[in-house]
């Protein structure tokens, strides 16, 4: 396995591992990063969803789908600065951006590894 397809394994793990959290126990990760807890479905809707697309990313890095690999660094830069505006305009709670970093630094660890092979 490829250094960048290992990233995204390892990243695929991180992201299915969320998604069963917030499917079974969705306020403890919730009131980990400050975020009020909730009794609402969609929490769980969304833990059902992440665990989808952190399969994909597993099966995708196993497979060595490179132009997927580029694809994530875009995706995973775009939720940091995503979740950063929704701080900045007051629309979330700073520790949402947490959850942003953690998808920053896998792009970066993505791009440095396709950049390493290229």
């Amino acid at each position: 396995m490829t250094p960048a397809a290992r990233s995204i394994v390892y990243f695929g793990v991180y992201v299915f591992l969320t998604g069963l959290v917030l499917l079974l126990v969705p306020n403890v990760l919730l009131s980990i990063f400050g975020l009020g807890s909730t009794t609402e479905v969609w929490i769980r809707v969304l833990g059902s969803v992440v665990t989808v697309l952190g399969a994909y990313y597993v099966v995708m890095g196993r497979a060595e789908a490179t132009a997927f690999f580029k694809a994530t660094v875009w995706g995973r830069s775009w939720i940091f600065v995503s979740f950063l505006g929704l701080v900045a305009i007051g629309m979330a709670k700073p520790p949402l951006v947490l959850f942003g970093v953690v998808d920053l630094l896998g792009a970066i660890w993505t791009w440095r590894a396709l950049k390493m092979a290229a």
